[in-house]
């Protein structure tokens, strides 16, 4: 292992991350996250950049229509598997590595093709097997977190070291995909899942779960179905996934307004690939930074920076629409980004915190839904505006959105502080 090598290792162990599988989680995750990258971008450049414009945007809205309705069906049932299941936590995250190696090899064969009745489908099988494994993920925290560490820093830790995985690896594979092929990115993919499957099985034992086997009792309160239980996730988790479920139809509203504003030159001043180049870069900051504060923040409020964050993007794109122009589409994409990347993090320890094990997963797993769901909504939405209204009336339908999302979270949170029953003194 080189110098750059060990000076990673030290960051990625760190405060007793290597002691309890953080360190390990944390690099197995990084790996997932460049290859999800990878994919990204060769799907990038065969769904949009070899068609025009008008071509494009219907092949997006199909990708977007089919990755969501099927999710919509598959997803919920990924969680509940994985409760069943946790005792084999490692196994399960191992499986998903390995079925995306081998769909990007077959995903590589149909771009070469353009087959988009193989590539489609197998691109949405890609998309639920990495949601199940950020579920597992997700889960499995608490299990490897250190004594000393808040599990928002945990979780912006793993995002920190994610997200500059994915950065490095969509620059990697935009070079190779420009020299020989988005074929040849999703071929060299298929390596890096199987590697990191094989990390995946040799994680701490420990991050499986027993399963606890419950004597029946006649006499005991009949439990509620799981389903039940998953739904009713209490206030506190629902506030903060409404928050953030509108911070991802922002999000998604924003990747694809914008690029279509830029192919369709609607964004002067300066020409498409450097606007397009520094927007990417606006938003892969955003999420870093969104990741950063997480990690530097010891904040032991989680719902209030959710709240926080949603307020910040509310106001930074208001401002947008009424001053629209490349430059405060880089300011609105980066703090789109940054609020999306802290935003789930908060979310995520929300949700650690306040769901039991036994549906933890599930519990996840409609989250995951919930946001996937609001970012395709969001990308469609700006898909269409970028038509009918490419300039600041597009920018201030979503303002509209958020401020009415905010406000409404402020009154539902009001209520439910209101309710909170002092405890008598002594």
């Amino acid at each position: 292992m080189g110098a750059p090598g060990r000076a990673t290792r030290r960051l990625t162990h760190a405060n007793g991350a290597d002691r309890t599988g953080l360190g390990r989680l944390i690099e197995l995750t990084a790996a997932h996250s460049a290859g999800d990258a990878l994919i990204t971008v060769s799907l990038a450049g065969a769904l949009l950049f070899r068609l025009p414009v008008g071509q494009a945007r219907g092949q997006v809205a199909l990708y977007l229509l089919i990755t969501m309705v099927p999710f919509a069906v598959v997803a919920p049932f990924v969680g509940p598997v994985l409760d069943r299941f946790r005792s084999g936590r490692r196994y399960i995250m191992a499986g998903t590595l390995f079925a995306r190696g081998l769909l990007c090899w077959g995903m590589a064969g149909a771009v070469h093709s353009s087959d988009a009745l193989t590539l489609f489908p197998s691109a949405l099988a890609v998309l639920v097997l990495s949601k199940a494994y950020n579920v597992s993920r997700a889960a499995i925290m608490p299990s490897v977190l250190p004594a000393d560490i808040p599990l928002v820093t945990a979780n912006a830790r793993v995002s920190l070291f994610a997200l500059v995985s994915a950065g490095v690896g969509a620059a990697v594979s935009t070079g190779v995909a420009a020299l020989a092929g988005p074929e040849w990115v999703l071929r060299a993919t298929m390596p890096l899942f199987l590697a990191a499957g094989v990390v995946a099985v040799r994680l701490p034992r420990h991050v499986d779960s027993p399963d606890v086997e419950v004597e029946a009792d006649v006499d005991a309160p009949v439990r509620p179905s799981r389903w039940r239980t998953t739904l009713s996730v209490g206030q506190v988790v629902g506030e903060a996934m409404t928050a953030n479920a509108a911070i991802r139809v922002q999000a998604g509203f924003l990747v694809f307004f914008l690029l279509f504003l830029v192919q369709d030159h609607h964004l002067h001043g300066l020409a498409p690939e450097a606007a397009l180049t520094l927007l990417a870069l606006a938003a892969g900051g955003g999420g870093l930074a969104g990741a950063a504060v997480a990690s530097w923040s010891r904040s032991r409020s989680p719902l209030l920076t959710v709240l926080v964050t949603l307020a910040v993007t509310t106001v930074t794109t208001v401002a947008a629409a009424f001053f629209f122009s490349l430059w405060t589409a880089l300011v609105v994409a980066l703090v789109g980004a940054f609020g999306q990347s802290l935003g789930k993090l908060a979310l995520d320890a929300i949700v650690q915190r306040e769901i039991g094990e036994e549906v933890r997963s599930s519990t996840f797993g409609v989250v995951e839904t919930l946001l996937q769901i609001a970012w395709v909504f969001g990308g469609l939405l700006g898909l269409v505006m970028s038509l009918f209204a490419p300039g600041p009336a597009g920018l201030a339908v979503v303002s509209a959105g958020l401020a009415f999302s905010f406000v409404w979270l402020l009154a539902v949170r009001r209520r439910r502080l209101a309710t909170v029953t002092p405890e008598p003194a002594g």
